[in-house]
């Protein structure tokens, strides 16, 4: 088994894109001595799975020895994060804003261990919201350059639209919570998604302004954070962490219907697999790419809801998906071996098995995101079902929307 420091670890995870002091990030990580922080704005009152990268990030580098800091945004969600924004957020009220930011704790603890000082959650409303305007233009503002933050890739989107005065100043609040941070707790590094790259470059220059440029602030960014958000969201909506929200078997079958091209992808980011074990699996295709997509659900399940409810969903997943488990009751239709000879549309399958009153009707379905053949989401309404479509028990598992189950079996 390689042996190699954590850093190269999420090198080799893909997890990094860019830093700002790369040496010195590597020796600090390896060595144990980072004291970091990762910001999330209580806009919901549950993490989703936009956050997984993140969580994970911040277990892998407690693990290692490194000290984390979940930093709850309680006071720049009054203001709201204008990245990947077209439009401006809603204003949340104090008591909704406390509430979110009081349920956090309770979900983080699964990843990050809070106990005896060994990671800490704090709320940036401590500081900011005491802030007296003057004192901060004098202090803050004059470290940033105006023209400088229009070219900000934060701000381009809503620049189109009407970028208000109070977004404009979240790059400043943002490089405040790591000057804060840096001053209060020795805070030595920030990490976050590769959208938020100018907001924490402000955050380290506002540091070595005013602090000297000895002073150690240094920024990573994730690679997929920013994708990441977009995996906290589906056809239906978001993908909760919070079980009242998202099921644990609802949670797990997000995960097993991942597309083939990012399942390995996804492993190797989220899950805490020996990369040893992780490589084999690149050569991995067809039937073996449903076995890993399998193995990523089990492993996120069992990290946010435990290793009875992850069991809990594989079997349910594999009794509904007939991999080796009894779905005699389940209603079903023969397709005949010369109706697969050529292969049959999914339109047409679907329409001889009665699930769909038209194609029109299959079409819009499948474009909604509605129809999965053994797990796997149609996303194409001229998607061809052809023999080896079917499991080694002669039959594929049709499922329609959330609830409507049906067999395709071959005669």
């Amino acid at each position: 088994m390689r042996k190699i420091g954590v850093y190269e670890e999420l090198q080799a995870r893909g997890l990094i894109a860019q830093v700002t002091d790369e040496e010195e990030i590597r020796d600090l990580v390896n060595q144990g001595k980072a004291v970091f922080y990762i910001g999330f704005d209580p806009t919901a009152d549950s993490l989703h799975v936009g956050h997984f990268m993140a969580l994970c990030l911040m277990k892998r580098l407690q693990m290692a020895g490194n000290k984390p800091i979940a930093l709850v945004g309680g006071g720049t969600g009054y203001i709201g994060d204008p990245s990947g924004r077209s439009d401006m957020r809603s204003m949340m009220t104090p008591e909704t804003i406390q509430h979110n930011c009081d349920r956090f704790k309770e979900q983080m603890s699964k990843f990050i261990d809070f106990s005896d000082g060994k990671a800490l959650m704090v709320n940036n409303a401590d500081w900011l919201l005491d802030l007296n305007y003057i004192e901060l233009l004098r202090e803050v503002g004059a470290c940033f350059s105006v023209n400088r933050m229009l070219t900000a890739e934060c701000y381009k989107q809503r620049m189109e639209k009407g970028l208000s005065f109070l977004e404009f100043n979240y790059m400043i609040m943002q490089s405040y919570d790591f000057y804060t941070l840096f001053q209060k707790y020795g805070c030595n590094m920030q990490f976050g998604g590769d959208d938020q790259w100018s907001n924490m470059l402000g955050g380290t220059e506002l540091i070595r302004r005013k602090l000297g440029k000895d002073a150690y602030a240094m920024t990573i960014t994730l690679l997929l954070n920013s994708e990441g958000k977009k995996m906290g969201k589906t056809q239906s909506g978001a993908v909760w962490l919070d079980p009242e929200k998202t099921s644990p078997y609802e949670f797990y079958q997000y995960w097993r219907n991942v597309a083939d091209a990012d399942v390995l992808k996804c492993i190797r980011m989220l899950t805490f697999l020996p990369l040893e074990e992780i490589d084999k699996m690149d050569s991995w295709e067809g039937a073996q790419l449903n076995k890993a997509k399998e193995i990523l659900a089990f492993e996120l399940t069992k990290l946010v809801h435990g290793e009875d409810e992850a069991q809990k969903a594989q079997e349910a997943a594999r009794a509904i998906f007939g991999a080796g488990a009894d779905t005699d009751n389940m209603p079903s239709t023969e397709i005949t071996s010369e109706e697969l000879s050529d292969g049959i549309g999914v339109l047409d399958l679907l329409s001889k098995c009665g699930l769909i009153p038209s194609k029109k009707e299959g079409r819009r379905l499948i474009q909604q995101g509605g129809v999965s053949l053994d797990g796997e989401k149609v996303e194409d309404p001229n998607f061809t079902v052809t023999p080896l479509s079917f499991s080694e028990n002669g039959y594929v598992v049709i499922k329609k929307g959330k609830k409507v189950y049906h067999k395709a079996v071959l005669k």
